[in-house]
């Protein structure tokens, strides 16, 4: 089992960070991947409020991958879980949104995943890069959404 655990702070209040993380259409405004694939995905809220169950499928390059929305407590935590994804399985993650003091957000994204041998070699190290770049990205869009 291999896991990631980055975390990223913005100067956006949490409900801005909430409705760009369960807007799924959002996604390739801020983070690394590219695009959202309608057609492949399952659910999603015409007004950008996705819910529990919704699959959610992200294209970055040629590759794209489901993510299920498992959790979902308002302005504080949004849960998942692959749906399909060909490098990883038994993958869950969960990105919680703390308020700072000054009225912005902690954002904590973590998450759990197995993969085979060869893939365990280069997927932690890439993964956790990945991740961050996606919390930070998030942070920052945040603070122009506002």
């Amino acid at each position: 089992m291999h896991s990631y655990d980055v975390t990223a702070t913005t100067a956006a209040p949490p409900e801005v960070v909430w409705m760009l993380l369960v807007d799924a259409g959002s996604w390739p405004l801020w983070s690394k991947v590219d695009g959202l694939d309608k057609e492949r995905s399952v659910g999603l809220d015409p007004g950008g409020d996705d819910g529990v169950g919704a699959v959610r499928a992200f294209r970055t390059g040629r590759n794209v991958t489901g993510e299920r929305l498992t959790e979902k407590v308002e302005q504080r935590l949004l849960g998942y879980e692959d749906a399909f994804n060909s490098a990883m399985h038994n993958y869950h993650a969960r990105i919680e949104l703390t308020p700072t003091a000054s009225s912005g957000t902690v954002i904590h994204w973590h998450g759990t995943y197995e993969t085979n041998w060869l893939l365990g070699w280069i997927m932690p190290r890439y993964l956790r890069k990945f991740m961050q770049g996606m919390a930070d990205g998030l942070a920052r869009y945040a603070e122009n959404a506002r």
